[in-house]
């Protein structure tokens, strides 16, 4: 494992179970359980081509990186965030088969072929913009992060659409409210969804993630709903499923 310098605010963190590490900073980005969720999601390629669109610091495709012989791409508009993830492919002796975009989503054709990539993984802007919102105000890097104000859902299946090979797979998280727009959208643009599955902070309450896999030119039809998954106890301890997820326990 490579020596790495680290910024004043930056820490190293192990990804869940994976043994994967990774650069993170409490003032600028942390991934959060919605990475480590999307990252177990589908059924990995074992070889091709992997791309993390909206890569943040680079979780989804580094905790990837230990379950899948894939070639992965990062794409990640914020410098200091590209940075991050280009310094944590490193730090892992990664960079035979993983690598940095820092462009905009929209530029993602300028790097990528049409037809070329097998899995794209997606951890988007869950909110639209609304300039009475107050968290547009916080931190220049989440707030890029969580608002839709470089790119939203019709650009991202858009050009997803375009760097899919035929039965190559979108896989998103994203929120439940937006569930119907985000199907709405896929269809729309040749992605076919198959495997949903929404995420309950705990058993008694309303899901607040959802997991959603599609298909470039499925078939319409066959949709399969997965069971629950409970994140917590109500004694507010994870479940037995997330704790496999997180530490490989049970």
């Amino acid at each position: 494992m490579e020596n790495i310098e680290l910024k004043m605010d930056e820490r190293i963190d192990e990804i869940a179970s994976s043994g994967v590490k990774i650069i993170q900073s409490r003032e600028v980005f942390s991934f959060s359980i919605d990475a480590i969720l999307l990252a177990r999601f589908p059924r990995l390629p074992k070889r091709g081509k992997i791309v993390d669109m909206c890569a943040g610091n680079g979780a989804v495709g580094l905790f990837a990186s230990s379950k899948t012989n894939a070639q992965i791409i990062e794409l990640e508009i914020q410098e200091r965030l590209a940075d991050m993830a280009q310094r944590s492919i490193e730090l892992n002796e990664l960079t035979d088969r993983m690598s940095v975009i820092n462009d905009n989503l929209n530029q993602a054709l300028n790097h990528l072929h049409t037809s070329s990539t097998d899995l794209i993984f997606c951890n988007p802007p869950y909110f639209k913009v609304d300039s009475a919102d107050s968290h547009l105000n916080e931190s220049q890097h989440y707030t890029l992060a969580r608002h839709e104000l470089t790119t939203n859902l019709d650009e991202i299946f858009e050009i997803s659409k375009k760097l899919l090979k035929t039965n190559g797979h979108i896989v998103m998280v994203h929120r439940p409210e937006r569930f119907l727009e985000i199907v709405d959208k896929m269809r729309a643009n040749n992605l076919q969804p198959k495997w949903i599955q929404f995420v309950y902070p705990k058993a008694n309450q309303p899901a607040n993630i959802l997991l959603i896999d599609a298909i470039k030119d499925g078939k319409e039809g066959g949709e399969i709903f997965l069971p629950p998954l409970i994140v917590h106890n109500d004694d507010g301890t994870y479940t037995d499923e997330i704790d496999e997820i997180y530490y490989g326990k049970h």
